[in-house]
């Protein structure tokens, strides 16, 4: 391969083509740093509009070193993967105590940061200050394993070494920023997963695996466990107030600190569900409560499991004790609490079912 030929084809292909996309208007690292964080494992088009509403909210490093976590999830309530924003404002904060604010811009300084790992490091390095560093995700092993005709397992860990150093032989040290974003705008756009645009992309005559008529059979990657199926029941109780009841998940663990309803993960007894659902409850807070109407099932997906989630609603008489872990809430009050998305969705199938009971 004539190297400097591919990157005068990608880079110039990138300058011209290039999405407009808001964390492209600066090379501030904090605002590349989000934004990466953010693009893990999430669509562009779904990212966009919470980087927005996250920067109005968090603009600067102090902004969100300072920021309390309650209102950090709130801003990050729906695009899921909630140890990520944890682990930003963990680093962040570091950053603001340990660097003066500065993102720092060494390969050892930043990769020390909690939840910075090598492709985010990289992408900070070469983006934001310029530094031929590998960014190597699933897009650029994409894109490399045709490009160089790489037959290594990407699924594999071990395989990520050979990526990162394939783009540090490739990589342009004239503009190390223009050539990582290249490579993953070409794998979000054109060197795609399935049917890849072969005859629109600018680097095809430096492709092996296009001459070689193998495109479609690269990149080389074992499929994953296939994820478990939990059944769940769920309850939107209020008191005889209206106020609703919710409660905090744990420290730890999947969606840490985010807010929920009472939910009890059901036996292989089905039909059992009102009663399973109930028998909580009352373990839990000592309170009968009356299980009503079924609002319908809630199907999420996780990368590891699937939850089946029954809704009801319910009612309850009696006092609670309100902690930082319990709380009662009008339906205006719990708009300022941060849920996983099948909460949400509850929440609304409660509130439409509400209103269409209304006479």
């Amino acid at each position: 391969m004539d190297k400097k030929s591919f990157q005068d084809d990608l880079i110039g292909w990138f300058a011209s083509e290039q999405r407009d996309l808001p964390w492209r208007k600066d090379k501030d690292p904090y605002k590349v740093w989000v934004s990466e964080i953010m693009l893990q494992q999430t669509r562009v088009d779904t990212v966009i509009p919470y980087f927005n509403r996250f920067l109005e909210h968090f603009p600067t490093v102090e902004a969100l070193a300072n920021a309390d976590e309650e209102k950090v999830l709130k801003a990050w309530e729906g695009l899921g993967y909630y140890s990520r924003v944890r682990n930003l404002q963990t680093a962040v904060r570091e950053v603001h105590e340990k660097y003066s604010g500065k993102v720092p811009n060494s390969p050892s300084e930043i990769s020390s940061l909690k939840g910075v790992g090598p492709y985010t490091a990289g992408a900070i390095l070469s983006i934001a200050y310029g530094l031929p560093e590998p960014a190597v995700d699933g897009n650029v092993m994409r894109v490399l394993s045709r490009i160089l005709l790489i037959w290594d397992d990407i699924a594999k860990p071990s395989s990520r070494k050979i990526f990162e150093e394939a783009v540090r032989e490739l990589i342009s040290h004239e503009n190390p920023s223009y050539f990582n974003q290249a490579v993953m705008e070409l794998g979000a756009l054109i060197c795609t997963p399935t049917s890849p645009s072969c005859l629109l992309c600018p680097v095809r005559e430096h492709c092996q695996a296009f001459h070689g008529g193998v495109q479609t059979e690269l990149p080389v990657k074992t499929k994953k466990k296939k994820q478990r199926n939990v059944q769940l029941a769920a309850g939107i109780f209020t008191n005889e107030e209206g106020k609703i009841m919710i409660r905090k998940r744990p420290e730890t663990g999947l969606l840490a600190n985010l807010w929920e309803f009472p939910t009890v993960e059901l036996s292989l007894d089905f039909q059992r569900q009102r009663d399973q659902l109930a028998e909580h409850f009352q373990e839990q807070y000592e309170i009968s409560p009356k299980v009503h109407n079924s609002l319908g099932q809630i199907d999420h997906v996780f990368s590891h499991l699937i939850w089946n989630i029954q809704v009801y609603s319910g009612s309850f008489t009696g006092e609670i004790k309100e902690t930082p872990q319990l709380r009662l809430v009008s339906e205006n009050e719990i708009e300022e609490f941060a849920f996983p998305v099948p909460y949400q969705k509850m929440l609304k199938q409660y509130l439409e079912y509400k209103k269409a009971d209304k006479p």
